[in-house]
């Protein structure tokens, strides 16, 4: 079997494989071979039916089958022992059926295109920018609302407070006859989507009648109307009257008082007193908003990359037959939006390609047990199962990269962390400290 290789162009070129009978003959003959010994054929003994027969009654489907996958082993494996680096897969040209009646040697072309030559390379000279958030006193005392809310109790407020329930009779207000009343009503005003229907409960208390519209409160959302003056959604999509609330009751979170007991309900034996306390939450926050810093990281390296080092041509002819082969929804008339979107894409994955050997980045089945076992944990965390033995944490996350999707997923997401940190590890990192808007203003540049 014969292959040649005729080059176009920079991106482009043709295979041809010239096949004689001698090439196939020999398998065409094993094949049959083989169905004489394992069919039952009508009329004779498994085992011995004469080649003739054999031939007649599967010659041709076996010699199109043994000829079509010579071929293209014969195919990869000249690109592979040439090293002949391409995008996407050969692409067949005049396919024809075979002749094998009249014909015995034949001739199959294939259209290829070339994958550019690049060379990335990455060192200290590189800077890169890593964009870390600060974290802000404000950040900290939300967090300690909330973990002292957490671990608060419930008790009876003097005045309204912030994520305070307040209990009383709801009544429509400016009418008599016929006024809609809820008694033993409950709102929680911090939920109001209107924050100045939330403001005109500040200060409540017991005793207080406060006046409110619901319609304003929940803008306009019908199941919350319903839910809370207690009628039908029909009759509450019509509702817009203010209504008064006479308060009864005002019942909240009484905050966990600070000291050495809560501190290590908070964050664990070794959190003894205010000072820890408050870098063990500055250390949370940071870490929370981490994954923020590292996403955009990616964005800011793959856009410079792809600035510095992917001005280079591409097949687009080649690559463009490619698609509408392997996307039913794509045809002559709109490939070229699909191709111009896929450019990128495509581009990077040459550029982090060449990276990856650079770097030597390798993804071990270790690591993608470790990734796995993580998401395992967090799954079982969800429904609150948070101390489940490793080993069954492993033996879980083996079964879950046993399924192929979840396996490819992983995969993928492993890959991506593991050549990010490497590029993180070979260039120089310009750290920046900043504020959240000015974070947010970075990151708005480097969106899609």
């Amino acid at each position: 079997m014969n292959v040649t290789l005729e080059k176009i162009d920079e991106t482009s070129g043709k295979l041809v494989v010239d096949v004689v009978e001698a090439d196939y003959q020999s398998k065409v003959a094993e094949e049959l071979k083989k169905i004489g010994k394992t069919h039952v054929i009508p009329g004779f003994r498994k085992g011995a039916v004469p080649k003739s027969i054999l031939q007649r009654r599967f010659g041709k489907e076996v010699a199109s089958d043994v000829i079509n996958r010579e071929v293209y082993e014969a195919v990869f494996n000249y690109l592979r022992d040439n090293k002949v680096d391409i995008l996407g897969e050969p692409i067949p040209t005049d396919v024809k059926e075979l002749d094998l009646d009249n014909q015995k040697d034949y001739s199959f072309a294939y259209e290829i295109g070339f994958a550019p030559a690049i060379e990335v390379k990455l060192d200290k000279e590189e800077h890169l920018p890593y964009y870390r958030i600060e974290v802000t006193d404000e950040m900290v005392a939300e967090q300690d609302r909330a973990i002292s809310a957490r671990f608060g109790s419930q008790e009876v407020l003097e005045a309204y407070a912030d994520r305070a329930l307040v209990k009383g009779t709801l009544k429509e207000a400016g009418k008599e006859e016929g006024a809609i009343e809820v008694e033993n009503a409950i709102v929680g005003p911090w939920t109001f989507k209107n924050k100045e229907q939330e403001a005109k409960f500040e200060g409540a208390k017991a005793g207080d009648v406060v006046t409110f519209n619901p319609y304003e409160a929940t803008e306009g959302n019908v199941a919350e109307l319903s839910a809370l003056l207690n009628i039908d959604r029909e009759a509450a999509a019509e509702q817009k009257s203010d209504f008064t609330m006479t308060i009864s009751e005002i019942t909240g979170v009484k905050p966990a008082e600070h000291n050495e007991e809560f501190f290590k309900q908070a964050f664990g034996a070794d959190c003894t007193d205010e000072e820890k306390y408050t870098e063990a939450i500055k250390n949370m926050i940071a870490s929370q908003l981490l994954p923020n810093s590292a996403a955009l990281f990616e964005r800011m390296t793959r856009e410079t990359l792809l600035e510095r080092f992917g001005n280079f041509e591409l097949p687009a002819t080649f690559l463009k037959k490619w698609l509408v082969r392997r996307n039913e929804n794509l045809n002559e008339e709109n490939v070229d939006a699909e191709y111009e979107q896929a450019v990128p894409q495509i581009k990077w994955e040459l550029i982090s390609g060449q990276v990856e050997r650079q770097l030597e980045v390798k993804v071990e089945e270790a690591d993608l047990l470790q990734y796995a076992t993580h998401l395992a944990a967090r799954q079982f965390a969800q429904y609150g199962m948070t101390n489940i033995d490793q080993e069954m944490l492993e033996n879980y996350a083996k079964n879950i990269l046993a399924d192929k999707n979840s396996r490819g997923y992983i995969v993928n997401a492993v890959s991506n962390a593991k050549l990010f940190e490497a590029i993180g590890q070979a260039v120089s990192i310009d750290d920046h400290t900043v504020s959240l808007d000015e974070f947010k203003a970075v990151a708005e540049k480097y969106q899609g």
